[in-house]
């Protein structure tokens, strides 16, 4: 047994049935490579085993952990490390899908990391806290619609599977968990600057009380002229509402010069 340890927030899922569940959320459509993140003791990994056509890697970083799956799963490809500090784009030029019971405490970290390799990540299925679950899947006007639910809707579909209850883990967490699948839509890049757009979308909702005209002056300091957008708060804002007020700002900064 591997002592669970909280500074790597550690929460190994312990159900059967919810193991088996989240692995068959996996589709790989587009590549059978997959890379589980967090696999502690393998309650999900074995599962995954079990599905011969996947092209299977585990990335773990707490030594306890990877010492137990090769005692236990012997033909198992275990890479010691960082999943944050590993360059998908270069280790997998072809394409790999994302799994794992993700750690509380890095799970936004983990999409942020999604994100900066999107060319090569197709899928990804996670289980993670309900409330940043819930964050990700939000529709635009709603509280929880925030920085990752635009940045990763711009490039993904997202489905809200299903809700873990607590005493499902060991040790239990004291919040709810929930499974989501992200799928790669067909937009190779955005028809503006994807650079100045995560800037923006950023500027807005760290000040999301605030009108855009107000929030966006962190980006743009002198606004000349009208927007539609101005007038609104950054939840009412769709990707293609943030893709056009970014074009607008690229505008107004051309006039600078």
């Amino acid at each position: 047994m591997v002592k669970a340890k909280k500074h790597l927030g550690q929460h190994f899922l312990t159900n059967e049935g919810v193991s088996a569940d989240i692995a068959d959320a996996l589709i790989c459509n587009r590549t059978k490579r997959t890379l589980e993140v967090g696999p502690g003791m393998g309650m999900l990994t074995k599962y995954l085993i079990a599905r011969p056509e996947l092209d299977l890697q585990v990335a773990e970083i707490d030594t306890e952990s990877v010492e137990y799956l090769h005692r236990h799963y012997p033909a198992l490809e275990v890479i010691e490390g960082d999943f944050l500090r590993m360059n998908l784009t270069e280790s997998y030029p072809a394409g790999v899908n994302i799994i794992g019971n993700f750690p509380y405490n890095i799970s936004s970290q983990i999409f942020f990391a999604v994100l900066d390799h999107k060319e090569v990540v197709p899928e990804v299925v996670g289980m993670l806290q309900k409330e940043v679950a819930v964050r990700l899947a939000a529709a635009p006007t709603g509280k929880e619609y925030g920085i990752l639910s635009v940045l990763l809707q711009a490039y993904y579909d997202i489905e809200y599977l299903f809700e873990v209850s607590a005493e499902n883990f060991n040790p239990p967490p004291k919040v709810q968990s929930a499974v989501i699948r992200l799928t790669r839509n067909s937009v190779e890049r955005l028809d503006c600057d994807e650079v100045l757009l995560k800037k923006i979308v950023k500027a807005t909702f760290n000040q999301r009380r605030k009108t855009i005209r107000n929030s966006i002056r962190a980006v743009l300091p002198e606004i000349r002229g009208e927007h539609r957008l101005l007038a609104e708060r950054p939840e009412r804002l769709s990707v293609a509402d943030f893709v056009e007020l970014t074009k607008f700002v690229e505008a107004q900064k051309n006039l600078e010069y």
